[in-house]
C-alpha cells in the first residue's frame, strides 16, 4: 500500500513518526502552514517558519524515504491578529519556491471580516501564481462555514478543480460534492472522521476527488490513520486499486496541478542540512 498524506503537520511530529510512517507505506506528504499553538508576536516569525517548511523539514523527511512538500499561507486563525497581516506581503516570495505546491491553509476559523479579507486575498494569490488552494473549514458551525467558503471560492474566479476543501464530514460532504472542488477528510482518534465513517462515505459517494489525511499535529492525532483507513476499505470490499486511488493517485493528481510535485527517488538523501544532521549521540 503506497500512501500520500495530503495534510499533515510534521513540524510538530518526531523523527520516530517519520520512521513509523515510512514502514506503513507513507512515501510522500504535504505540510500546510498552520497555527503553531500560541500567538506569534510579529510577521517576521513566519519567515523562519516558512523557511523550515521548504528547507529543514524536507531534509528530515528525506532521511526516512519520505518526500515532503508544503503549502504556505496566513492561516485563518491568525488572520484575526493585526500583527500577522504583513505576512500577506511576504507570501509571493514563497509561492515561487519549488517545494510549495499550493496556497494554504486558507479559509475560516471564526468567520470574521478579517478572515474574509485574508481568504479572498490569498485565493487571488493562488490564481496569480497558478497554484491550487487548500481550504480549511471551521471546526465550529461547519455547515455554514463550508457554504460561505464555497461562495468565496466562486467569487474569486479560481477553477473549482484547483481547490481542495478540507476537514469535511457527513454533514458537509453533499455541499461540496457537486461543485467540482476536491474533498478532504481528516481521520482522527476522537474527533473529525474515523476510518469506519470514512469507508461509509466512500461507499456512498465513490472515490473520485476524495482525499484522506491524518492532519496530525501537536494535538491528539495519529499519522498512521491514513493506513488504517486503507485497511478498513479493503475489509469493506474495496479493491487495492480503490485504495491506491484514494491514498495515492488522488493527492498526486490534485497537487500535481502545481507542476512542482517531486516524487523522485530518495535512496540517497542528503547527509546534512545547513551543517546539521538528525543524528544525536555520535555516528
Amino acid at each position: 500500500m503506497r500512501i500520500f498524506d495530503p495534510h499533515i503537520h510534521m513540524t510538530s511530529r518526531t523523527t520516530d513518526d517519520y520512521e513509523r510512517m515510512a514502514a506503513a507505506g507513507v512515501r510522500a506528504v504535504v505540510e500546510p502552514a498552520f497555527w503553531l499553538g500560541q500567538p506569534r508576536t510579529s510577521a517576521a516569525t513566519f519567515v523562519d517558519y516558512f523557511d523550515s517548511l521548504i528547507g529543514w523539514e524536507p531534509f528530515r523527511a528525506g532521511q526516512f524515504g519520505v518526500r515532503h512538500h508544503a503549502t504556505v499561507a496566513l492561516n485563518p486563525k491568525e488572520a484575526n491578529d493585526p500583527r500577522c497581516h504583513p505576512v500577506l506581503d511576504l507570501l509571493p516570495r514563497y509561492l515561487d519556491k519549488d517545494g510549495v505546491v499550493a496556497v494554504g491553509e486558507i479559509g475560516y476559523d471564526s468567520m470574521t471580516p478579517a478572515e474574509d479579507a485574508a481568504f479572498a486575498a490569498q485565493l487571488a494569490l493562488a490564481v496569480g501564481h497558478d497554484l491550487p488552494a487548500l481550504v480549511h473549514t471551521p471546526h465550529r458551525d461547519k455547515a455554514r462555514g463550508v457554504e460561505r467558503s464555497l461562495a468565496v471560492v466562486t467569487e474569486s474566479g479560481i477553477d473549482p478543480g484547483r481547490v481542495l476543501v478540507d476537514h469535511l464530514n457527513e454533514v458537509t460532504v453533499k455541499l461540496v460534492r457537486d461543485t467540482g472542488c476536491w474533498l478532504g477528510f481528516s481521520i482522527y482518534p476522537d474527533t473529525k472522521m474515523t476510518p469506519g465513517r470514512m469507508v461509509e462515505l466512500l461507499k456512498t459517494y465513490g472515490t473520485e476527488r476524495m482525499l484522506v489525511n491524518s492532519a496530525a499535529d501537536w494535538g491528539r492525532s495519529d499519522p498512521l490513520l491514513t493506513r488504517a483507513t486503507g485497511e478498513a476499505m479493503l475489509l469493506a470490499g474495496f479493491t487495492d486499486d480503490d485504495v491506491d486511488r484514494v491514498l495515492w493517485r488522488n493527492p498526486v493528481e490534485f497537487y500535481g496541478q502545481s507542476g512542482r510535485l517531486d516524487l523522485g527517488d530518495l535512496d540517497t538523501p542528503a547527509a546534512t542540512f545547513a551543517g546539521n544532521s538528525i543524528l544525536r549521540g555520535g555516528e
